[in-house]
């Protein structure tokens, strides 16, 4: 009778040749080896023909072959930080033998490994991923979009609460060697004071800090009758406001009906809201600056008199 190795693999399939020949027998291993019917992608480890080009296939197949975890770039994939790349990642402790070099792995031999569990996959924690991560694209290795990749991960990760500013830090403060240290230090201390993309991060370097009117608040709290509004800046005691719209902004009329309305709601209560375009905030941050500073100060001036 066929043997359903669909059934015995599970449904990624992919197992330890070890565990697969405990479960049946060595020779039947061999047998469906040598007929096609599995494939050895990498040492010890056996998949299904069907299965070896799926990336979580193959990802699974590095964790078995090598006892490792899955990091780096390859856990920002797992964690929702990052496309897919072809090249998978793992870590191993520093105290093991480095397996033997196969293709399309790289395996880091690292101190300090701990790992999770990430839909059903081994992977480093997200601190620990974002920091790898970093290192890896700050490494001169790879190709230059990566760097943008690695911090948009960090930015993506801190706004959706995946890992905290504190913890960056501290996986951080354990890596005095790390290529590219002293970047990611300037970009946590960004999000740390309220930046939640790339365009809020430009922006309060050429635009929200004003000469002369005192810090911004970013990300400012303001309770409205259906909800809460998070201003990308504000100077409450002007009830100003000033929201950075993105180049892919109001992709919808539903979105821009839906900041209209947030905007009439926060005029009820006195606010005024300054909203500038990408294209506005790069070509004219001067402009921007200048009118931010004329209406604190006709609004400071009016609430004076």
């Amino acid at each position: 009778m066929a043997v359903d190795l669909r059934e015995l693999l599970g449904p990624d399939g992919v197992a330890r040749i070890a565990d697969l020949a405990a479960r049946t027998s060595s020779s039947s291993v061999t047998r469906w080896t040598a007929t096609g019917r599995l494939l050895r992608v990498l040492p010890h480890v056996v998949v299904l023909p069907e299965d070896a080009g799926r990336w979580r296939t193959r990802a699974l197949a590095a964790v078995l072959s090598t006892g490792g975890v899955l990091s780096h770039h390859s856990a920002l994939s797992v964690h929702g930080l990052a496309d897919e790349a072809d090249r998978v990642h793992v870590s191993i402790g520093a105290g093991r033998r480095a397996p033997v070099r196969v293709r399309q792995v790289t395996v880091h031999r690292v101190t300090g490994l701990r790992g999770a569990r990430v839909d059903g996959l081994p992977v480093t924690p997200v601190a620990r991923t974002l920091v790898d991560a970093w290192g890896q694209a700050h490494s001169g290795s790879r190709g230059s979009r990566y760097p943008d990749v690695a911090r948009a991960a960090v930015i993506t990760a801190v706004r959706n609460r995946r890992a905290g500013v504190a913890a960056v830090r501290g996986e951080l403060s354990r890596r005095p060697e790390l290529p590219g240290r002293a970047v990611l230090r300037e970009l946590l201390g960004h999000v740390a004071g309220g930046s939640q993309s790339e365009l809020e991060i430009w922006g309060m370097r050429h635009v929200l800090d004003v000469p002369g009117l005192p810090a911004c608040r970013q990300q400012h709290r303001v309770a409205l009758p259906h909800g809460v509004a998070h201003l990308d800046a504000a100077w409450p005691e002007a009830c100003l406001a000033v929201e950075l719209d993105g180049a892919a902004f109001h992709g919808s009329a539903e979105a821009r009906e839906r900041d209209l309305r947030r905007d009439a709601a926060l005029a009820a209560q006195g606010w005024l809201v300054l909203r500038f375009s990408y294209r506005r905030l790069t070509r004219e941050p001067a402009v921007c600056r200048a009118e931010i500073a004329a209406v604190y100060r006709a609004r400071t001036t009016s609430t004076v008199r």
